[in-house]
């Protein structure tokens, strides 16, 4: 009979792998030429207010009860890992954004484009588990963090690989690859479930960057108050069912 730590983890990862499958539609998508920027906007600006409601006020929270005031410095380091790896191996980086074939080829990008949300996506999947290992509620409520920006991580994947010159196949490629990275994050944590204390807050610096310096720039750059405002739909999401899960 299984125990409940094994269905948390067999649902992390199932969600784990719906969440990989985003990373391939949203590849999909741009190959097919189908995607409608302004939805992808939208994704953008929900998925930032939902990522940073999370991080505050249930990831970051549940990290310190685990570990104590050390979790901060796992916070911390959980930030600037990502920082180093978007400035040292993916400057250009951008969600959703149009790349131009040139300026490809001119800084050769494609590549640490690719490596950068590489690291990305393996944080998503240890941020999935993490919260699985805690609790269900917290686990559905860092898959749908997660789940929002599957999509423009495929996006922006695909267009670079696009852009860069090479062809539809490797660009799904690049989209599956990024999907695979989150099944790793989602199976090393289970494995290292002891290790809890260090992943969770790991992943909350990581969603805290994501969705402070990669999202909301984006948000910002849109003008209109239907993107502004979809940001607090998106925290008061959060906060929603962050009271309805506790009751």
């Amino acid at each position: 009979m299984s125990s409940p730590l094994s269905i948390r983890i067999a649902t992390a990862a199932a969600l784990g792998l719906v969440a990989a499958a985003g990373n391939l539609l949203g590849g999909y998508f741009v190959v097919r030429r189908e995607w409608p920027r302004q939805f992808l906007q939208y994704f953008v600006a929900f998925g930032a207010g939902y990522m940073l409601a999370v991080a505050f006020v249930d990831v970051i929270p549940e990290a310190v009860r685990l570990g104590g005031d050390a979790a901060f410095l796992f916070v911390l380091a959980g930030f600037f890992l990502v920082h180093l790896f978007e400035h040292a191996l993916a400057p250009h980086f951008h969600f959703g954004e149009e790349i131009h074939p040139e300026a490809m080829h001119l800084h050769g990008a494609t590549t640490s484009v690719f490596l950068g949300l590489f690291v990305h996506t393996f944080f998503d999947g240890v941020a999935i588990a993490a919260g699985f290992l805690i609790s269900i509620s917290l686990g559905v409520l860092l898959f749908f963090a997660v789940f929002l920006h599957k999509l423009p991580e495929g996006f922006t994947v695909a267009s670079v690989v696009l852009a860069g010159g090479q062809g539809r196949r490797r660009a799904l490629q690049a989209a599956a690859g990024l999907g695979l990275a989150t099944l790793a994050g989602v199976f090393l944590t289970s494995l290292l479930a002891g290790q809890l204390q260090y992943a969770l807050p790991l992943s909350g610096g990581v969603t805290l960057y994501v969705a402070g310096t990669d999202l909301l720039p984006e948000v910002n750059r849109e003008p209109g108050w239907r993107v502004a405002l979809l940001v607090f739909l998106g925290a008061a999401l959060v906060l929603a069912l962050h009271y309805l899960f506790h009751l």
